[in-house]
């Protein structure tokens, strides 16, 4: 394969598989190289739904990243998974399909994102959609991306969404649908009772419809990218041990996610410039923006000990994979959150500002801590934080992780709906709905009543839901923290794009795997109106 190509695509993740399949489908003559810093996504328990949870930390789909210190989480460490196989963290997400609120996008709009309101991409999620429930007004068919129903989820929920019905909340059978508050079950990005990735779905399809014209090199860690002046040509990367160079005639577009493009553009240069000075890296174009408005959504988990054995905690990983296997039923069908919801903490909101996450099972520490006891969880996070951090360089060496501050709980405003959640969380909990398997608090644990103890638990627990989004910020060149523009190019140079979660310039509310592939549908779009693919 000639190492020139039309387009160069960095990251095979949600974004990466899809925007590279869309293009090879509607233009299968154009010459598109994806490269992946992970291997293939080949492992059996990335394909059986419940297998990412058993994976373990030393596994080689993940980055393994951890923030700095936390300032106002106790000064913890957090860790930071992130795929890093083909599919990226569709391979090892939990493969909820959440498209968040519709004033997300409306919000987009209002920054100056001219084509980004909800009326503008809903066609896009529908385009990516094949909903096994069928098309409606919010949804498609005949899509890349299957939607399916849960197959086999516990009895628990039921339970736990009766609870919540008692405490005032109301039943959704679609938080994608007219409306997203309430609680119920969450559909899935699974087809045929297995994992979906946008590998499954997008890159292994249009890899076999694409022959040559469509390559993708696994283990291939992109260095730079190569500049002639102040237009992108080519990338440098390393494979096997060997450098090597791929050029372009038309765009460089980058879909490494929140952590890895902007520290791939700081490594080539584009970025804030005394940053880039500072850890002697000559800066090409000073884009202060670079690494910038980093998001979250940070999550606090409520811990109840189940006095029934209806949990995944003991359930034998033998037998249920046996039946799995057999017959496609059991906890391996399972996301683990298998049900959830989406809450407001106080009237006058216009959109839920708590996202709730129900767990047959105790999850503490993203699961890395065992208990030989029975029991389920309830994540709450707050959907809009205010907090914003930063991806910084920690060296000029590309295979160093990045610096990852993420600042979290630096405005009040977060702590206060974190606060908020989890007592309404608690008050879900309480219900007489969930009195069959209801025993002891494991955590936050009944000693702790007040709001203030309440926040010393959450800066002393809190972790990650896996959303990090914002560090390529889109917006209009008068925004000094706009990155890439509403056509997703960067500011200030030529032949470079960026396609993934890292342009959101605000985090939606909800799970951010749909809107990422959103970005990439909308994106091919864009590029076939602009003649980018002819």
């Amino acid at each position: 394969m000639s190492s020139l190509y039309d387009y160069i695509i960095v990251g095979a993740g949600s974004a990466g598989c899809a925007l590279a399949a869309r293009l090879a489908w509607e233009r299968p003559k154009l010459r598109i190289l994806v490269l992946e810093a992970g291997g293939p996504d080949k492992s059996f328990m990335l394909k059986m739904p419940a297998g990412f949870a058993s994976l373990g930390e030393k596994n080689p789909y993940n980055w393994h990243y951890e923030t700095t210190p936390q300032k106002h989480c106790n000064d913890r460490r957090m860790y930071w998974p992130r795929g890093k196989t083909l599919g990226g963290s569709s391979s090892i997400n939990a493969m909820l399909y959440v498209r968040g609120h519709a004033s997300d996008y409306d919000h987009w709009r209002q920054l100056g994102n001219e084509g980004w309101s909800y009326e503008d991409v809903l066609p896009y999620f529908k385009k990516s959609e094949n909903n096994e429930r069928g098309a409606d007004a919010f949804h498609g068919t005949g899509g890349p991306l299957n939607v399916a129903d849960q197959v086999d989820p516990s009895r628990l929920n039921e339970a736990f969404l009766k609870a919540a019905e008692q405490a005032g909340h109301k039943r959704n059978k679609d938080f994608n649908g007219a409306e997203q508050e309430g609680v119920g079950f969450y559909q899935v990005t699974q087809k045929n009772k297995e994992r979906w990735s946008a590998a499954s779905a997008y890159l292994r399809p249009a890899v076999a419809n694409s022959g040559a014209h469509l390559e993708v090199i696994t283990g291939a860690l992109t260095e730079r990218i190569i500049f002639d002046e102040n237009r992108a040509m080519g990338v440098r990367y390393t494979l096997n041990g060997r450098d090597e160079v791929a050029r372009v005639t038309r765009e460089v577009i980058l879909c490494g996610g929140a952590v890895n493009s902007p520290q791939l553009m700081m490594l080539s240069g584009i970025g804030p410039a005394d940053h880039l000075k500072s850890i002697g890296i000559r800066p090409i174009h000073d884009l202060p923006g670079v690494g910038g408005n980093l998001q979250d959504h940070l999550d606090a988990s409520l811990l109840q000990f189940c006095k029934t054995r209806d949990t995944y905690d003991r359930a034998n990983k033998l037998a249920s994979l046996f039946q799995y296997v057999v017959n496609k039923k059991g906890p391996g069908t399972s996301p683990i959150a298998e049900s959830g919801g989406f809450l407001r903490t106080r009237p006058g909101l216009s959109a839920p500002d708590i996202q709730l996450h129900f767990l047959p099972v105790l999850v503490i520490d993203h699961g890395r801590t065992r208990l030989n006891k029975d029991g389920y969880s309830l994540h709450v996070c707050a959907l809009r934080p205010e907090s914003r951090g930063t991806i910084r360089l920690r060296s000029k060496d590309p295979k160093e992780h990045p610096l990852i501050d993420a600042n979290y709980l630096s405005e009040r405003q977060d702590l206060d709906t974190l606060i908020a959640g989890v007592k309404m969380g608690r008050d879900i909990l309480a219900q007489s709905g969930l009195d069959p398997y209801r025993a002891d608090e494991l955590g936050p644990g009944a000693a702790v009543k007040t709001d203030a103890e309440i926040e010393q638990w959450i800066r002393a627990k809190c972790e990650t839901i896996y959303h990090p989004v914002g560090t390529c910020k889109m917006g209009p060149a008068s925004d000094p923290m706009a990155v890439v523009d509403d056509k997703l190019l960067v500011h200030g140079v030529e032949g470079l794009r960026v396609v993934d979660a890292s342009v959101m310039p605000t985090l939606i509310g909800g799970n951010t795997n749909a809107p990422t592939i959103m970005l990439a549908e909308r994106t091919a779009a864009i590029m076939h109106a602009a003649g980018m693919t002819n």
